[in-house]
């Protein structure tokens, strides 16, 4: 079987730091073209206008790396020239969007598959089979990292639909719902927003999961050092600890071997895996808590950010 041919949309910082590197890795697929207004990747044809490709370059899926408020326009363009889709996360910059791209593909249908990497963390399948069965007592997630270091001179993250820490945030969000599959429902949130700036730089999140089950989430751009990306959950038998973005896993206080990470590999495995299905796999549970906490949530102003 011949490698597939793959197109990368947007050549930001995290198309170079995971999307070509796991596509180069991975024999089932071969990149052959690049759609970018700043940038270029050697060794494949590069193009300025996502029109212009589409309608001279090869032809080829396309992963759409581009920030979310240009996904709903770009991604219907892609499925309606029956290009397979895949998408970073957030899949697009409202639930509505999202969901409008799911049911363009469906009637298309072509693959769409809306990516949570860290999803793909290796700590986070052995921790959803710990929880399957289990009675759960609480869940914390403290979820701290620093604005400047993941996304320097990224002006796009705290203009509307921008995010702001739920990008960061809704990583999190994304094992929750995997690790512990059922209705989630946003019961309060505070959110932190900069003087000047139109999304939060910190959230804390009051849920209530399968069987009510508590959880308390906190959000934070602002930590220097150490980062800290956790989530614990309690059980009437043990405890169980993801660290490191679900790349640790601790079980009763014992490390769990787990293997690499490889959150982006995954990612591509996965899409060959639906498009060797022709299937598609959209599930918008993060985006819908970010959504419902913004719906439901209070907002204060903190001090301006500085780059």
């Amino acid at each position: 079987m011949r490698p597939i041919p793959v197109t990368l949309v947007g050549v930001g910082k995290i198309a170079r730091d995971q999307h070509l590197p796991a596509i180069a890795a991975n024999p089932d697929f071969r990149l052959v073209a690049a759609v970018s207004r700043n940038a270029v990747v050697d060794g494949v044809a590069n193009f300025t206008d996502f029109d212009r490709f589409l309608a001279e370059g090869p032809p080829s899926a396309v992963a759409l790396c581009t920030p979310p408020a240009a996904r709903l326009e770009m991604g219907l363009k892609a499925i309606a020239a029956g290009r397979d889709l895949l998408i970073e996360k957030p899949p697009a910059a409202t639930l509505g969007e999202a969901e409008t791209l799911a049911a363009a593909a469906r009637d298309a249908g072509v693959t769409l598959f809306a990516t949570w990497h860290s999803r793909f963390a290796p700590g986070v399948a052995p921790a959803r089979n710990w929880a399957a069965g289990r009675r759960l007592r609480r869940v914390t997630i403290t979820w701290k990292e620093d604005v400047r270091r993941w996304h320097p001179g990224q002006d796009w993250i705290w203009q509307p639909g921008g995010f702001g820490v739920f990008d960061p945030g809704i990583n999190a969000l994304s094992i929750l719902t995997e690790v512990i599959p059922g209705p989630m429902h946003v019961q309060a949130a505070r959110m932190e927003v900069p003087a000047n700036a139109a999304t939060p730089i910190g959230a804390e999140l009051t849920l209530a999961g399968p069987g009510g089950v508590p959880v308390a989430a906190v959000f934070d751009w602002r930590q220097e050092g150490p980062q800290t990306w956790d989530i614990a959950i309690e059980a009437d038998d043990g405890t169980l600890r993801l660290s490191m973005g679900g790349a640790r896993l601790d079980i009763d206080g014992l490390p769990v071997e787990v293997g690499p990470e490889a959150e982006y590999p995954g990612i591509y495995r996965r899409f060959a895996e639906l498009l060797a299905r022709r299937a598609s796999d959209a599930d918008f549970a993060p985006l819908r808590l970010c959504a419902d906490a913004c719906l439901t949530g209070r907002q204060v102003t903190v001090e301006p950010f500085l780059p």
